[in-house]
């Protein structure tokens, strides 16, 4: 134990700190500018100087560390004296703008000259001049305001790793500039608006628009747009978001955000969002009242029911839509229209993937905590990009590299290039070539663990490609897959970060060889997931074969006791997945269908395919918050509440359940559980609930995996996996080896997912569209030498009978033969480029394309 005396006040310490640190832990306040919290420490401004006894100087209280014994004084005569001439020199060239600075209100600056001083400057001469940069569309810097803290540097190198910002000339002529020079070349994350103790960086999106005391309420909520689960606060002003900013003691991301969670809340506000009910009506949809619209779902359903059943009727349920929602979406479904056919866009990667591995290793085996990559000694990235995927969970990446973990890349993973140990890039398609080698390397010179039986049988029948076949196909020398092998023996602590591009091409060949590398390196793994709670529709039961909790449709002794104590009979059948849905539509054993908050037409794989099938339907009713390409074909649609306008709980990826909390009102819609309890009604229902925490108190009741969590418990350790429950399987099922199909075509087409946008739910938001606009096709040069194709010029995609034509951007970071195109923009989806086909070997659809042709328009 470490006592300090500060202002003779004894404070007990537990392990040494520093002098700032022990002061703000007895609840001693000393001043700082360039402190922050989690940043390298600077000892620059000089603000934080205290007197030490025995000491003969005054001293930095941020970079001095206690000692037992030690007697420090904050607030002496002397002290004062030097924290106004510190504050007298920084106001030498510091504008006196306060009245219309953006910063005003909430300025270090402004409070600490207001404390201490000094009541009027000394020196004559002129203030240095330096224009305001408006090169960036969504950051303002004014450098006259800057007060070299270099807060904001420390957080771009040190933390975000970006290292897209630097001091600049010298002297008072000192600014903080991006390398590039003008508009910022950058992640976006704004994580330098945090720091920054002036007004020098700054939001547009507010600008000259915002002050502290027009804030009205502070709503603790969490981001709407991954799988993180980032916790953040909107700051509101009547029924507007006047901004969202994080709380370093608030949420798993501390402080940190992305882009997309710091920016992208404008599409909220978006003129574009549906305001009223639409009903079909001579072709056209046009607006009707909430009674006319909710009549007219309701009746068509129950005729579509009366005809043979609820199996005519499929429901598409969504990741962005709370716990709360789905449940009730799932329960409709069963209860009042007798079916079973719920599933979820979560279909194509997160949910067979997760299903996959916990058939092996049991439930909650991806369960695993974000932070818990960061002190790794091993990272293995494939099938994604984690820094654009899930930008805060790719930070811990970073931070892991930072400590010296080897990061191990096995895909096109650009946002880790200065940070990684080995990138071993493939030829697009030869994926599964490369993992294969890993494998067999990692088992060479041992034993099979012996810990899993079937997958120890299944190694040993594994055929890999030998040394010589995976140069050939790969492009990767066999000298750099062993040097990558050998950091993963001597690894004692891994982590394998899975992204959803292990299902294109053999999908099912690539989850058994990463299952298999996740095996024999004894790893945590992580599943990226593209959207706020995939694992949470998951849990409540929108699967076609599972109700809430996890347990299985079709197992009588399972659903007996679930009817037993819910009070209503579910179908005993299990019902069609997403994709099973599409063929049923195409054959007209599916009816009618109804798509809660998502766009199946534009992010499926097929898209051709999957808009022919929609067309096909008799009945189509789309519940979103914007006129999408899926909306678009409905006969009925209703407008939903966003993301803010909603209160619940998502559960991360950690499966870490979260409250999210209602901001504002929706302008003329509802929110999605509401809507479903309304149709419910109309059809004979008793279903009723009055807020999402009844529904959340029903949830526990239904799934004996959260027991009996109250919202209360969710802001405690107790909302972290298994929660109060208990898992239901085991693992340790029959596990094959899945073929491996051959050569890749020339050229494979991915979406490319990109740090600005979310697929297509961010195309909304003005301010990433501002960072990024337009779509593209990224490529290779050497593959844009074959076609003949210069950075900027058109190429024509073709596919089958879809085609595309976009700009090209020429980048050798990502693999020859691969073309990343996003999938975000209304016009251009490059999901109707990506087949899809049952695995031979499983029930999971994996995405292919072949027969791909690319050319200079």
């Amino acid at each position: 134990m470490i006592t300090v005396t500060i202002n003779e006040k004894d404070i007990e310490l537990e392990k040494p700190v520093t002098i700032l640190e022990a002061a703000r832990q007895g609840g001693i306040t000393i001043p700082t500018l360039c402190y922050f919290e989690g940043l390298e420490k600077f000892g620059g401004c000089r603000l934080c100087l205290v007197e030490v006894e025995k000491l003969p100087k005054l001293q930095t209280a941020c970079t001095v560390m206690v000692t037992d014994g030690m007697v420090v004084r904050t607030e002496t005569d002397t002290i004062v004296k030097a924290r106004r001439a510190m504050l007298e020199f920084l106001l030498i060239n510091h504008p006196l703008d306060c009245p219309y600075c953006d910063k005003a209100g909430e300025c270090d600056l402004q409070d600490l000259v207001a404390l201490y001083g000094p009541d009027s400057g000394r020196f004559a001469e002129g203030k240095r001049q330096h224009p305001e940069s408006f090169d960036d569309p969504i950051i303002v810097r004014n450098m006259e305001r800057c007060v070299n803290c270099k807060r904001c540097v420390r957080m771009c190198e040190g933390v975000q790793g970006d290292s897209a910002i630097t001091v600049t000339g010298r002297g008072s002529h000192s600014f903080i500039e991006p390398f590039s020079g003008g508009r910022y070349d950058c992640e976006y994350c704004g994580n330098c608006l945090t720091v920054c103790p002036v007004g020098a960086i700054m939001s547009r999106l507010h600008r000259h628009s915002y002050r502290p005391w027009f804030v009205e309420k502070e709503i603790e909520s969490l981001c709407g747009f991954c799988g993180v689960g980032c916790s953040m606060v909107l700051q509101m002003r009547e029924n507007t978001i006047l901004r969202t900013i994080p709380r370093m003691d608030l949420g798993i991301n501390k402080g940190l955000l992305c882009a997309k969670g710091r920016f992208g809340y404008d599409l909220v506000e978006s003129s574009k969002r549906l305001t009223a009910p639409l009903v079909r009506k001579n072709g056209k949809l046009v607006p009707v009242s909430w009674d006319e619209a909710l009549g007219t779902v309701a009746e068509k359903l129950g005729d579509i029911k009366g005809m043979n059943g609820g199996g005519l009727i499929a429901g598409i349920a969504s990741a962005r839509c709370t716990n709360e929602a789905n449940y009730v979406f799932q329960r409709f479904f069963r209860e009042t229209l007798l079916s079973n056919n719920i599933d979820s866009i979560a279909r194509s990667f997160y949910i067979p993937a997760q299903n996959y591995l916990e058939g092996i290793f049991g439930q909650g085996v991806t369960a695993n905590l974000i932070s818990g990559i960061g002190n790794s000694d091993a990272v293995v990235i494939a099938g994604g990009d984690p820094t654009k995927i899930n930008p805060v969970l790719g930070l811990q990446i970073r931070a892991a590299a930072r400590k010296g973990a080897r990061v191990i890349s096995l895909s096109d993973s650009e946002g880790l290039k200065r940070f990684g140990s080995s990138q071993l890039i493939s030829s697009a398609g030869s994926e599964n070539i490369l993992y294969g080698a890993v494998v067999r390397m990692l088992m060479e010179g041992s034993d099979v663990p012996g810990k899993n039986k079937a997958l120890d049988e299944a190694l040993q029948k594994l055929d890999a490609p030998k040394d010589k076949d995976v140069e050939s196909r790969t492009g990767v020398s066999v000298a750099d897959i062993g040097k990558a092998v050998d950091e993963l023996k001597s690894a004692k602590n891994v982590s394998i970060v899975l992204g959803p591009d292990v299902l294109l091409r053999d999908g099912m060949r690539g989850l058994f060889l990463m299952a298999s590398m996740i095996y024999l390196t004894d790893a945590r793994v992580y599943l990226l997931s593209e959207r706020p709670n995939e694992q949470g529709l998951a849990d409540v039961g929108c699967l076609p074969d599972t109700l809430a909790g996890g347990r299985p449709v079709e197992l009588s002794s399972f659903r007996e006791k679930y009817e037993q104590e819910m009070g209503y009979a579910v179908p005993e059948k299990a019902g069609m997945g997403l994709f099973e849905m599409v063929e049923a539509m195409e054959k007209g054993s599916i009816k009618a269908a109804y798509v809660m908050g998502d766009n199946p037409v534009f992010n499926m794989p097929s898209s051709h395919r999957v808009r022919n099938a929609f067309k096909a339907l008799e009945f189509l009713v789309v519940q979103d918050a914007f006129m999408t390409e899926t909306a678009q074909m409905a006969d009925v649609v209703l407008p939903a509440a966003i993301w803010s306008e909603k209160d619940g709980t998502f559960v991360n990826l950690e499966r870490r359940i979260q409250r999210l909390h209602k901001a504002k009102n929706s302008v003329g819609g509802l929110e999605d559980w509401k809507i479903i309890v309304k149709i419910a009604g109309l059809m004979g229902s008793k279903m009723s609930f009055g807020s999402a925490k009844e529904i959340w108190e029903e949830i526990c009741k239904a799934s004996h995996l959260y027991g009996s969590l109250s919202y209360e418990d969710l802001e405690s350790d107790k909302a972290l996996w298994p929660y109060k429950g208990e898992p239901l399987r085991s693992g340790e099922a029959a596990v094959e080896v899945p073929e491996d199909h051959g050569t890749a075509p020339e050229v494979v087409v991915y979406a490319d997912r990109s740090l600005f946008h979310s697929g297509s739910f961010s195309r909304y938001s003005a301010a990433l569209n501002s960072i990024q606009s337009e779509p593209y096709a990224m490529m290779h040069s050497d593959l844009a030498g074959r076609i003949g194709v210069k950075d900027g010029d058109k190429v024509r995609i073709t596919s089958g009978n879809s085609s595309l034509e976009l700009v090209s951007m020429i980048n050798d970071e990502i693999r020859d033969g691969s073309l990343r195109v996003p999938n975000v923009f209304e016009g251009v989806c490059v999901m109707s480029l990506i087949d899809y086909e049952p695995d031979d070997s499983s029930a999971i659809n994996v995405q292919r394309t072949s027969g791909l042709k690319v050319e200079k328009a």
